[in-house]
């Protein structure tokens, strides 16, 4: 039996269709009429907050109102302030004329509340406020209430979230307005604050020019070359790591995989960004406590309320914030002695700089930016080393450990991964080539997303008024959007919560982002602030679940506690996420040749790869969303990560 994060037992298990481990909105219960599911979702979205101050998040939707629009519902009211001035004010002479017996006033009453209906009617295109208590909000996982707000108040709306308030947006062409249309009104705002401290004016916190100018510098360094030498790296680094599995098998106990990835990820972006080899699957030292130290402050300061941390003597008088300091110390000490001794090594091997410059002796992106003649400081560096190590541990590791949770709970789905992999590689090493042909995993992986996006949500600021259907977003307005909402929303997706891989289409068709399915998936933003290390990323996930499902079956380990989620930069087990694992009898097998073309696998693939595909729906199969997916797209393995 799975929980949520309160301890409230909730009915989700591996017996529903995504596995979701806690109270998660409207799913995996019985199919209900959408009253019923709407009405549950807004009374009952957390029972143990209910029943300690027996108040509901939102208004329960009445029988009366069954059939009425969202818009209907808030201009009559239900999810107004019935406590407002102006409510308690005209009270008593909205009572009185209804009253009167003569039947004028009935009459100037219904005089009235026509003009009223004018006057709401005018006022229709005001944003929607959430009403609610802002302890359900901090008692769970924050793109939970999120998506419960939603039901309730609609595709864009205002939070109140302690002293802040923040624009909450859920739909597919708002998010492209802000994330790509209108992207030059918008900055990263309270997320560059929040991360000043770690990552400075690195590329995700950074704007303006100072963005421009990074972005063009690093770019560069995500060059074909180098994607398909990490590719090797990938391999090397998974393999290590089974060394750790191998033993706990012969051991007999289960493993907590979050952990285990989040360590595989460390080490491999270590050795990506920095050339540097962490080691943290084997052993712990203070590099590794000081960086992870740093990634939960990060995480920390990214849900907390208040900035306690900006107060007066705070880094001297909270433990906390002392820790953080000193862990700060190290890090910056060590990213310094990596700048020195790639400097070194810059001017010692007197390579000549090329377009795919990539040294043997240190084939980081560190050594590329200094070789490339980049004339910017140590500190400048060291904020763009510790954006990329933060974004691509923290992302990886999560996108991993919830894929494989789904797999768990999803065996038949398990087993067409291992067919798959068993036929592409067998026993040799992963080559970038693989990518191409390793189609159904990647689809796992997508789905994975889908379900479990990395973050959940993206924080923008408006730097000037927009409008979003006559709907006004001020200036200065910090905004929510919720990429948990628009994965797992009903208008755009068939069966959203059911874990389906096969839902973006035939596996020889383009790989799903945001283009492809204007603006319903974000795994890694979109627009020009779209993560550039998303094939990176891709590649490296790819990687690792196909070298694990080669050689090991996992299953939820029975003594485990249970699964729940709770939130950081990105989403998180509350304890862990524990697996039996179970060595494969397989026979040896080299699989295809590495150098394979799609051209010479035709022929197979239509008798093996997609015997077992169902059929799927010209337009994307369960996905429904509107554009021209089908022709937009490049290949997985097209060359350099995407600008």
């Amino acid at each position: 039996m799975l929980t949520s994060r309160n301890g409230i037992a909730a009915p989700t298990g591996c017996n529903n269709q995504a596995g979701i481990p806690t109270q998660a909105p409207v799913a995996c219960q019985p199919k209900a009429s959408a009253y019923q599911k709407c009405t549950r979702t807004l009374t009952r979205p957390f029972p143990l907050a209910h029943k300690q101050r027996g108040t509901p998040v939102c208004h329960a939707l009445k029988p009366s109102n069954r059939q009425k629009t969202l818009d209907e519902r808030i201009l009559s009211g239900e999810f107004g302030d019935k406590g407002s001035t102006k409510e308690r004010l005209t009270r008593p002479v909205r009572k009185f004329l209804a009253s009167d017996p003569t039947g004028l006033g009935r009459a100037l009453a219904l005089q009235l509340a026509r003009i009223g209906r004018v006057w709401k009617g005018e006022a229709a295109k005001k944003m929607p406020v959430a009403r609610g208590d802002i302890r359900e909000i901090v008692d769970a996982p924050v793109f939970i209430p999120l998506y419960n707000l939603y039901r309730a108040y609609g595709k864009i709306f205002k939070l109140s979230f302690g002293p802040k308030s923040f624009v909450v947006v859920s739909d597919p062409a708002y998010a492209k307005q802000i994330l790509s249309t209108n992207s030059i009104k918008y900055s990263k705002g309270l997320l560059s604050e929040i991360l000043d401290f770690v990552m400075g004016t690195g590329l995700i916190p950074a704007d303006g020019e100072i963005w421009k100018v990074r972005r063009r510098a690093i770019v560069p360094a995500l060059h074909k070359k180098y994607v398909a030498s990490m590719v090797d790296m990938f391999g090397d680094c998974a393999l290590h790591g089974c060394n750790n599995l191998d033993k706990a098998v012969k051991e007999g106990r289960s493993v907590n995989m979050e952990n285990y990835f989040s360590r595989l990820a460390l080490d491999i972006i270590g050795k990506a960004v920095f050339n540097y080899d962490f080691d943290s699957l084997t052993h712990d030292d203070p590099v590794i406590e000081a960086v992870y130290t740093v990634l939960r402050e990060a995480e920390h300061r990214s849900t907390a309320p208040i900035a306690y941390w900006e107060f007066p003597g705070a880094k001297q008088i909270i433990p906390r914030q002392r820790d953080c300091v000193q862990a700060l110390q190290i890090v910056n000490n060590t990213l310094d002695e990596l700048i020195a001794k790639s400097k070194k090594l810059v001017e010692e091997e007197e390579e000549e700089f090329v377009e795919e410059f990539l040294s043997e002796a240190d084939p980081s992106i560190l050594h590329f930016l200094i070789a490339s003649g980049d004339q910017i400081s140590s500190k400048q560096l060291r904020d763009d080393l510790m954006t990329m190590l933060v974004a691509g541990h923290e992302t990886t590791a999560a996108v991993l450990t919830w894929t494989l949770y789904l797999l768990a709970c999803h065996p038949q789905i398990a087993d067409r991964v291992r067919q798959e992999v068993d036929e592409v590689l067998g026993d040799r090493k992963v080559t970038i080539e693989d990518m191409r042909e390793l189609r159904f995993t990647t689809r796992v992986i997508n789905e994975g997303m889908r379900l479990y996006p990395q973050p959940p949500v993206l924080i923008r600021r408006a730097l000037e008024d927009d409008e979003f259907d006559g709907i006004t977003v001020p200036k200065n307005s910090d905004i929510f959007i919720s990429v948990w909402n628009l994965h797992r929303s009903d208008k755009h997706w068939d069966d959203p919560d059911a874990f389906n891989p096969d839902r973006f289409g035939p596996l020889d068709g383009v790989i799903p982002n945001e283009v492809t399915t204007n603006f319903t998936y974000l795994p890694f933003g979109g627009g020009k602030r779209k993560c550039i290390g998303d094939q990176f990323a891709l590649f490296e996930s790819i990687v690792a679940l196909a070298m694990l499902s080669r050689r090991y079956e996992f299953s939820l380990a029975p003594d485990a506690p249970p699964v729940a989620m709770t939130t950081g930069a990105t989403i998180h087990t509350t304890n862990g996420l524990y697996m039996s694992i179970t060595p494969r009898k397989v026979p040896p097998s080299q699989g295809r040749p590495p150098a394979a073309s799609s051209a010479s696998t035709e022929a197979s693939k239509s008798s093996s790869a997609h015997a077992q595909v169902p059929a799927v729906a010209s337009n994307g199969g369960m996905h429904r969303a509107n554009g021209n997916g089908s022709t937009v797209g490049a290949e997985l393995a097209a060359g350099a990560a995407r600008p």
